[in-house]
């Protein structure tokens, strides 16, 4: 798996695919600059008169609903429609689902055009399933990982979507696959919208790969593993988002293949 893995990061470098973002205000210049140091190339639009047009000749699509308001909702909508009728792949980062009854109306009329890739963490993907009564402090998930597992998996049947949920161990299902990636560091939670730059490089991946699966855990293994070795280098959160992008831009195979922590299970 492990070279399958490595072969997405270098299809990203090698065609630098265009990645089209509807994400939140705070993380704009971080996800920017994390799509350009892995390879591929942001462009980050809202405006409803060409949303669409940038669906059409962009290779994926990131739709981030961080922060919220009617006219980007709008322009997400515009966006998840057209890239459903196009199929052309687009990422569903749910942030802060569960926390309003606003997120939560406009994930589910989001999902209704049937995201090729949701990522989020475990209450967040929880809410979406609304499994239980799944616990949302803003932005901030209070369920590990793996707990999220049921609700992605039908997530995952209900919609015909990739689900990553992320955390400590970042689970990656697809129908009856299951892809468990154990990278990452502590000091990554400190760094405001890492999970966010995790979306934006999903969306890269799966421009450029039509197994989604092996994408989204490729894009989330680099972004771990980067965080792994910059926080070698780092004193502290803020040295620590300069390294990773640092690291997204020099990783080597070695590195990747050294640091890799990946389970299969295709139960």
């Amino acid at each position: 798996m492990k070279e399958s893995l490595w072969n997405s990061i270098l299809s990203v470098r090698e065609n630098s695919p265009l990645v089209h973002n509807i994400t939140n205000y705070v993380v704009m210049n971080n996800t920017a600059n994390a799509l350009l140091a892995a390879g591929a190339s942001p462009i980050m639009a809202h405006a409803h008169a060409e949303v669409e047009d940038m669906v059409t000749f962009c290779g994926a699509s990131v739709v981030n609903i961080g922060t919220l308001d009617e006219y980007w909702v709008e322009s997400m909508l515009k966006t998840a429609k057209k890239a459903h009728e196009l199929n052309k792949p687009w990422v569903l980062d749910p942030v802060g689902a569960g926390a309003t009854a606003y997120r939560n109306e406009t994930v589910a009329s989001l999902l209704a055009y049937k995201p090729t890739i949701i990522r989020g963490n475990a209450s967040e993907i929880m809410a979406l399933a609304k499994v239980g009564e799944a616990k949302s402090k803003g932005v901030d998930s209070v369920h590990q990982s793996t707990e999220a597992t049921g609700a992605a998996q039908w997530l995952s049947n209900t919609y015909g979507s990739v689900v990553c949920v992320s955390g400590a161990t970042d689970v990656i299902v697809s129908g009856n696959k299951k892809i468990l990636i154990s990278n990452g560091h502590p000091l990554m939670q400190l760094v405001t919208g890492l999970g966010c730059t995790a979306s934006a490089l999903t969306g890269a991946f799966a421009a450029v790969s039509n197994d989604k699966l092996t994408a989204t855990a490729a894009a989330m293994a680099l972004l771990g593993i980067a965080g792994e070795l910059a926080q070698k280098e780092s004193a502290g959160p803020g040295s620590l988002q300069l390294n990773i992008l640092d690291k997204l831009y020099t990783i080597t195979q070695e590195d990747f293949f050294t640091y890799l922590k990946a389970q299969e299970d295709n139960g």
